[in-house]
């Protein structure tokens, strides 16, 4: 297989877009204290990032996961709560942080994926907030910008192609991760980092509030 080439990466303030809570349950309104404390614990029987925290993910172990700082959680979830059919640069059992090196290219991934969503149930009306999560990056990635051996990596919506890359990196070469061109944005640079104990200086910036009022393309707030 071909390897792309190590770039030392200096990077900071690389934007991650996480869907905002949304506070208590709305089970509280419902049933009792008693009945609810039931249903979390039938909940976090099978969170995957409780699972990966006492070894029974396959896909990370236990060593690999960070704590001890502020949002580690969220780094934590990003790697043991993969999408069923993986993402660009992950399978299904192990995920990655992903995140742009500047926030237009984030929200316009976010974009991408939503109105694929609305586009599959015909109806463009939705309000939705994420959370900004700025972190920092010093370390040597696997870069395939500017390559066009790897152009195959970045097809729209297969991810055939780059799953299989960045699997051989993470296994056979230990890779810390891949800096990639965006598809969403052709002006931006994404990362895919496969470790977290490489997702340095995490620190939640500002909230975006998206609202779809039947149109693609949404209305941005800042909060």
């Amino acid at each position: 297989m071909i390897i792309p080439k190590l770039t030392r990466i200096d990077q900071s303030n690389t934007h991650r877009l996480v869907p905002s809570k949304q506070g208590d349950s709305v089970l509280t309104r419902i049933i009792s204290d008693e009945h609810l404390n039931h249903i979390f614990d039938l909940d976090n029987a099978t969170n995957d990032r409780l699972l990966a925290e006492n070894n029974l993910l396959p896909g990370i172990r236990t060593l690999e996961l960070v704590a001890g700082f502020n949002h580690y959680r969220i780094v934590n979830a990003a790697f043991c709560h993969a999408s069923p059919k993986g993402s660009r640069f992950n399978g299904s059992e192990r995920g990655a942080w992903y995140a742009s090196f500047d926030n237009e290219t984030a929200q316009q991934e976010i974009i991408f994926h939503k109105v694929l969503w609305l586009t599959e149930i015909n109806y463009f009306y939705d309000d939705v907030t994420y959370d900004d999560y700025l972190a920092d990056f010093h370390y040597e990635f696997h870069d395939i910008r500017k390559d066009l051996k790897f152009k195959n990596c970045l097809h729209t919506s297969d991810y055939t192609a780059s799953q299989k890359l960045a699997t051989y990196l993470l296994l056979e070469k230990e890779s810390a991760g891949i800096v990639y061109p965006s598809v969403r944005d052709t002006t931006g640079t994404n990362l895919a980092c496969f470790r977290p104990v490489l997702v340095n200086n995490v620190r939640k910036a500002k909230t975006y509030r998206f609202i779809w009022n039947g149109n693609e393309e949404p209305n941005v707030i800042t909060q």
